[in-house]
C-alpha cells in the first residue's frame, strides 16, 4: 500500500493538481466578480466554465465512473480538493457540488430515484438541496429534531420547518431529515425523503442572510401537509443516521482539504501585500509583528493539513477515525479563520473591502466553526473518545490513535 507521502508525489496526482490548478487560474479567479454579482450573466458564465470542466476531462473526478463522474480514488481526490478550495466557485465549476448527495442517491436510492435525479444531479443539469437543520432545536443534536413524516396510504405526508437547507432555492429536491418512527431509540426514529421542490405545501419561506449574503441561498423552508410517494424514501425506515454519516464522514475531510486551500490563498495573499506594502521606512515584511503572523500562519497550516492527511488514511484504510475527523474540523477551522483574519490585517482597509477575496473568504470561515457540528461538539468528541479509553487502560498514542496494548 502506498503512503500518502507516496500518493502526493505520484505523477497521476501532481499532474492533475497542475490541470485543476491551471483551470482555476484560466477561468474561476479571473470570473469570481462575475459569479459573486449572480443573475443571468453569472449563470452563462458558470454553464461555460462546466462545459470547459467536462470537455478538459475534470468534471466531478471524486464521484464513480458508472454515474458518470471522474472515478478518482478516494486519496487523490483528497489533494485534488485541497487546489478546488481556492476558489468557493470552483466547487459548483468542477462538478463537486453535488459530490454528497449523489454518494448517498447513489448508495441508497432505489432504481426510481436513481433513474429521475441521479444522472441529472452528476451531469450539473438540477442542483439537490439537503433539509435536516431545524430553528427550533439545536442542531448540535440532531435527535430532538421535530419534522415528522406519517404514512397516510401510499404517501407520505410532512410537516415541519427548517432552516439553512443551503441551495434550495435553486434545487429540483430537497432529502428531508424526519422523525418516521417516534418510539424507536433516539437514533433509530429519523428516515430520509426525497421531496421535489415543486411539491404542493414546500414552502420557501426566505432566504436566510448570512452575514449579509445572501447567496449561498440557505433557506428557511415550511413543509405544510406535503405530499409524496411512499418510494421517496431514501434508504431504509429509521436508518437517516447511518445514511448522514456516509454523507459527512468523507465530507468532511474533503471540508478541511478544501479549508488549506482557502487558507494558502489567503497566506499568499498576506505575503505578497506584506513584501509590497510600505510603511515607516520599509516594507511591511521587515516588521516583527508581520512575520510572527507569517511564521504562526506557515506552522498551523502545515499542522492543519498533516492532520488533515493523516485522518484521510485511516478512513481510507477503513477506520471510522472519528476522533481524527474531529480533531480537524474544530483545529482546521480554526487555522482558516485565523490565516484570514491576519491576512486581512496586513491588508489594512483594502482586507475589509470587496477588492481582494479575503473579506468574503472571512465571513464563510466564520460560519465553518458551526456548519458540519460546532466545534464544542467535536472538541466534545475528541475528550470522550480519549478519556473512554485511558480508564479501559489504554493510552491516546500520538502516532497511531488508541493503543491497544495497555499502558
Amino acid at each position: 500500500m502506498q503512503s500518502v507521502a507516496e500518493i502526493e508525489a505520484s505523477p497521476e496526482v501532481q499532474n492533475l493538481r497542475n490541470r485543476v490548478s491551471g483551470f482555476l487560474n484560466e477561468l474561476i479567479y479571473p470570473n469570481e466578480k462575475i459569479l459573486e454579482k449572480g443573475g443571468e450573466e453569472a449563470s452563462r458564465t458558470f454553464k461555460a466554465i462546466q462545459a470547459e470542466a467536462k470537455k478538459r476531462g475534470l468534471w466531478a473526478l471524486g464521484l464513480p465512473k458508472e454515474i458518470g463522474g471522474g472515478g478518482l480514488e478516494f486519496m487523490p481526490y483528497v489533494f485534488v480538493n485541497e487546489i478546488v478550495g481556492r476558489s468557493e466557485y470552483a466547487i459548483a465549476g468542477l462538478g463537486t457540488h453535488s459530490a454528497q448527495d449523489a454518494t448517498m442517491l447513489h448508495l441508497y436510492g432505489n432504481p426510481e430515484q436513481k433513474k429521475r435525479w441521479l444522472a441529472p444531479l452528476v451531469n450539473g443539469d438540477i442542483y439537490p438541496s439537503f433539509s435536516m437543520t431545524e430553528p427550533e432545536v439545536s442542531g448540535a443534536d440532531p435527535t430532538g429534531l421535530r419534522t415528522r413524516a406519517v404514512q397516510d396510504g401510499d404517501e407520505w405526508v410532512i410537516n415541519g420547518h427548517k432552516w439553512f437547507t443551503s441551495g434550495a432555492n435553486v434545487a429540483a429536491f430537497s432529502t428531508v431529515m424526519c422523525v418516521t418512527e417516534p418510539d424507536a431509540p433516539a437514533h433509530e426514529r429519523f428516515s430520509m425523503i426525497v421531496v421535489p421542490t415543486d411539491t404542493k405545501g414546500y414552502q420557501i419561506v426566505r432566504i436566510v442572510p448570512v452575514m449579509g449574503e445572501t447567496s449561498g441561498g440557505h433557506c428557511e423552508i415550511k413543509y405544510t401537509d406535503v405530499r409524496v410517494p411512499l418510494t421517496n424514501l431514501l434508504g431504509p425506515r429509521g436508518q437517516a443516521f447511518t445514511i448522514a454519516q456516509k454523507r459527512l464522514g468523507p465530507g468532511r475531510i474533503y471540508h478541511c482539504m478544501r479549508w488549506l486551500g482557502q487558507a494558502q490563498r489567503a497566506f499568499e495573499l498576506m505575503v505578497d501585500r506584506a513584501i509590497n506594502r510600505q510603511a515607516f521606512g520599509g516594507p511591511l515584511s521587515d516588521k516583527q509583528t508581520i512575520q510572527n503572523w507569517i511564521a504562526d500562519s506557515a506552522a498551523e497550516i502545515q499542522a492543519a493539513r498533516l492532520l488533515t492527511l493523516n485522518a484521510a488514511a485511516k478512513i481510507d484504510a477503513g477506520d471510522e477515525a472519528r476522533v481524527e475527523i474531529s480533531l480537524i474540523k474544530f483545529f482546521g477551522a480554526k487555522v482558516l479563520h485565523d490565516v484570514i483574519d491576519r491576512a486581512i490585517q496586513v491588508h489594512g482597509a483594502m482586507g475589509v473591502s470587496e477588492d481582494t477575496p479575503l473579506a468574503r473568504m472571512y465571513r464563510h470561515a466564520r460560519f465553518a466553526r458551526i456548519y458540519d457540528g460546532p466545534d464544542e461538539v467535536h472538541r466534545m468528541v475528541v475528550s470522550r473518545r480519549i478519556v473512554s479509553e485511558f480508564k479501559k487502560g489504554r493510552k491516546w498514542d500520538f502516532g497511531r490513535g488508541i493503543r491497544r496494548n495497555g499502558r
